[in-house]
């Protein structure tokens, strides 16, 4: 008791030591998905397919990100997640990473993901070096830029085409995989006269997006079962663990481009790219993001120009639209092929750019504010 109450006074006033935060490190990860990709029929009830039938799986996923940053004031307004206090830390690539590679440590999504180690922030490197307090919820935030030869490259190499391709498109991000259609006669269509045979049974993809996107303050299912702010669905930030090292891991989803409108995790489609793809020298197919523009994405045609109509190989399917044509809902965006960018959507390379935007988040499913860097509707 006396050793005690001595040390205490020593401390001075009577105040307890200032607990003393440990590192934070970052990682990133393309969840199980980028991994395996998408199987028809799935063995998991519980995994994401595409409705129509089509296998997807990934040879490259390659992402560029940078300025990870923490932030004091996660929770500064309730009703607009970008405001932050003031940035205490943040580090810079940019790095690029094949999210198809996975990585050594688990990750945030289960058992089946794999992420990989970027850098550690070791402390406040923006306020005197001072250590992180795990009484505080830090701001999170990370940015998806350009491609560029000044990139740090981790398991990508500066020889390989696709990348080289990237740097001189500017890209921030690449998808390069396969389609195959693994449907049966079960598999229903709003329209059953038109010929689905048309369409080819296996397609090669390459989509890449100029899309340079911040975001900002991400939620962090981490922190949970906390409530999140105002009926969020996780607490925003990271908590630092006292003299420990907490891993924050930027998450980058698959499923964003191929999504049938822009409400969350609406079904998965590829119809409406194999409808798009083009006949190859070596009698294989092959769509690109150059294939979507110009491209109505209310009605979508197929490469003679008929209307094409929804197609599904699940149960209880009914079209969105009560249409025979498939088309997409950009909800109150616009369309509007003639329009300014930064107001309107004018053909389907802007709508899966819209919603490939979002596709950043924390910790698997923390979902961030979205602040486009490229012309496009609020």
């Amino acid at each position: 008791m006396r050793i005690g109450w001595a040390a205490w006074v020593l401390l001075g006033c009577g105040t307890a030591p200032s607990p003393s935060g440990g590192a934070v490190q970052i990682a990133i990860s393309g969840e199980a998905l980028a991994l395996g990709g998408y199987a028809f029929p799935s063995a998991n009830p519980d995994a994401p397919i595409f409705a129509d039938g089509w296998e997807v799986k990934f040879a490259k996923m390659i992402v560029m990100f940078d300025h990870i940053a923490l932030s004091e004031g996660a929770d500064s307004s309730p009703s607009d997640p970008s405001t932050t206090g003031r940035k205490i830390a943040q580090i810079d690539g940019p790095w690029a990473v094949d999210l198809h590679q996975g990585g050594p440590l688990l990750g945030k999504g289960g058992s089946d993901e794999r992420a990989l180690a970027i850098e550690t922030i070791a402390n406040q490197n923006l306020n005197g070096n001072a250590p992180f307090d795990p009484t505080v919820r830090y701001a999170f935030g990370f940015e998806s830029v350009a491609a560029s030869a000044s990139t740090k490259l981790t398991n990508v190499d500066a020889t390989d085409a696709d990348w080289q391709e990237m740097v001189k498109n500017g890209w921030n991000v690449l998808y390069v995989g396969t389609a195959t259609w693994r449907g049966d006669s079960s598999c229903s269509s709003s329209d059953p006269s038109y010929d689905f045979s048309a369409l080819p049974k296996g397609v090669n993809f390459r989509l890449g997006f100029l899309t340079p996107t911040r975001y900002i303050n991400c939620q962090s299912p981490d922190n949970d079962p906390a409530k999140g702010l105002g009926g969020e669905d996780h607490q925003r930030g990271v908590q630092v663990k006292e003299h420990r090292t907490t891993v924050a891991q930027v998450t980058f989803h698959t499923d964003h481009p191929f999504w049938e409108g822009f409400a969350h995790e609406l079904p998965l489609r590829f119809d409406q790219f194999a409808a798009l793809a083009k006949k190859q020298p070596d009698h294989g197919y092959l769509v690109t993001s150059e294939d979507t523009v110009g491209v109505n994405y209310t009605a979508f045609q197929d490469r003679t120009g008929k209307p094409l109509p929804w197609r599904s190989c699940t149960q209880g399917f009914m079209p969105p639209n009560m249409n025979k044509q498939m088309g997409f809902d950009s909800l109150a965006i616009p369309f509007n092929p003639a329009s300014d960018p930064s107001k309107s959507l004018r053909d389907y390379r802007d709508f899966i750019n819209y919603s490939q935007s979002t596709q950043g988040h924390l910790n698997s499913d923390g979902l961030c504010y979205v602040q486009r860097n490229y012309p496009s509707p609020p």
